[in-house]
């Protein structure tokens, strides 16, 4: 479904890390060449485009979260599956920040139940149990941790080919404590990560949410 978005960016050398050193003249002109709008947002600026008819968009721009330093980059598709799927993946230091964040929290303030001021993936994090199978290379449980509602839900949407494009990001590839997050929420695929100091190549990013979102269409049912 997401083949002809995977082929543009694969194929255009201007889709990718140089691109983004050149500013935002490129990824301009990139968007107008494949059917993606392109605005100026705040710092940053914003692509909108259809991904197999669904609305997609990338923003990169201001941090909207404490934990990711400096700018970030968000993705976000609307599926318009069920919403009641719940899947979060992250890599393990963000993990172990949120968690750590999330226990001083309770105990500086002497709080018994979870603050709804904290960010959703940090409440999320202290509502449902981390997943894993023995299929998956230990190399990525090593580097990512995958919350989930229904461990069921988990083994659908994390099939080999996302786990290898989540491992083998192309140069200049993001460290593996630099902030990365993606859930499946809402009948929606959203990404954030911190765009910086290795920016990511934009045509991985949207890579895995073309990837992340076929498997969800695939294994997940329509929204009512």
């Amino acid at each position: 479904m997401f083949d002809k978005i995977k082929k543009a960016f694969t194929k255009d050398p201007q889709a990718g890390p140089g691109a983004q050193r050149d500013g935002s003249a490129g990824i301009a002109a990139w968007a107008a060449r494949h059917g993606f709008a392109f605005s100026p947002a705040g710092t940053g600026f914003a692509l909108d485009g259809p991904v197999a008819g669904k609305p997609c968009r990338i923003e990169v721009g201001r941090s909207g979260r404490k934990y990711i330093e400096g700018n970030e980059l968000r993705g976000r598709v609307d599926l318009g599956i069920s919403p009641d799927v719940m899947l979060v993946l992250m890599n393990r230091p963000l993990k172990d920040a949120l968690e750590k964040q999330a226990y001083s929290t309770y105990t500086d303030t002497l709080q018994t139940s979870i603050d709804a001021t904290m960010p959703e993936e940090m409440r999320l994090l202290a509502m449902y149990e981390e997943v894993g199978w023995d299929s998956m290379p230990r190399v990525f449980w090593s580097r990512y941790a995958l919350v989930a509602d229904e461990r069921a839900n988990a083994v659908g949407w994390m099939d080999a080919s996302l786990s290898q494009q989540l491992l083998e990001w192309p140069e200049p590839a993001p460290a593996a404590d630099q902030p990365f997050l993606m859930m499946l929420q809402r009948g929606r695929v959203y990404l954030r990560m911190q765009n910086g100091p290795a920016q990511p190549s934009m045509q991985h990013v949207l890579q895995l949410l073309a990837t992340a979102g076929e498997n969800a269409l695939r294994t997940f049912p329509a929204r009512p």
